[in-house]
């Protein structure tokens, strides 16, 4: 498996703990599969938050392109980043 420093190792986690953010963006910036994303996570996180995230992640439509609905064609909401 690839070696990561610390701020890509946190924002892989980060952005594999976004709802909107698929597998496929995550592929194409890092090259981790979801296969290789799995095992990262389950490195890098403790058991009970690993068993967390694959619940929330198991089956959501947002985090595989195939799946999206065709309107959706952003990773994140617009208004996410921006601070008054």
């Amino acid at each position: 498996m690839q070696q990561f420093d610390a701020a890509s190792l946190a924002r892989i986690i980060e952005m594999a703990w976004e709802d909107r953010t698929p597998f496929e963006a995550i592929e194409q910036l890092y090259g981790l599969n979801e296969g290789a994303l799995i095992t990262l996570m389950r490195q890098q996180l403790k058991a009970s938050s690993f068993r967390l995230w694959r619940t929330r992640v198991h089956g959501r439509k947002t985090k595989h392109l195939k799946l999206r609905h065709p309107d959706i064609s952003r990773a994140y909401c617009p208004s996410q980043y921006k601070t008054r």
